[in-house]
């Protein structure tokens, strides 16, 4: 298991913490679409899938300020019908990226899926984001399916 840098402490989070969560989560959209500015979305979607069965965790500072978090929960292989662990979220605060924390929040998740039996976790990554696709790729992700998608308003339908 990879270990932090001096001045870090993982943490598990709860309950309590999902503003916090949600806020980590706009944190992650701002940067990737600095153009958003509506993510009321994102605390409902806590809301509907934040359970005692989706775990948290939070890599702190000393002074207590998170500085990265990792969202898991459950999801089905549409292939093979087994349950995995999926992976919601995984961000690292800007400031202190490039330092390991992602590595071991995943670790982290890794070995709750390898605790309950799972055999394998997924997540999603935006085809933009290169810190992290090649953070995944580094750790031995796979692409698996790509996700597609087509506004309902552009072209004909049939060509």
């Amino acid at each position: 298991m990879p270990s932090l840098p001096f001045g870090y402490h993982l943490r598990s989070g709860s309950g309590r913490d999902r503003a916090l969560l949600v806020k980590f989560m706009q944190q992650t959209y701002e940067e990737l679409f600095p153009d958003l500015q509506d993510f009321s979305h994102l605390a409902q979607t806590v809301e509907r899938y934040w359970s005692p069965q989706t775990p948290l965790w939070w890599v702190v500072t000393t002074a207590a300020a998170p500085a990265a978090c990792a969202w898991a929960g459950t999801a089905v292989d549409q292939v093979s019908g087994d349950r995995y662990t999926h992976l919601f979220l995984l961000y690292v605060a800007a400031d202190h990226r490039r330092r390991g924390i992602g590595t071991l929040l995943l670790a982290e998740v890794l070995a709750w899926a390898r605790a309950r039996g799972d055999r394998q976790v997924g997540l999603q990554v935006f085809a933009d984001n290169q810190p992290a696709l090649s953070l995944y790729e580094r750790l031995g992700f796979r692409t698996q399916s790509l996700l597609m998608l087509k506004p309902v308003n552009d072209a004909p339908d049939r060509q």
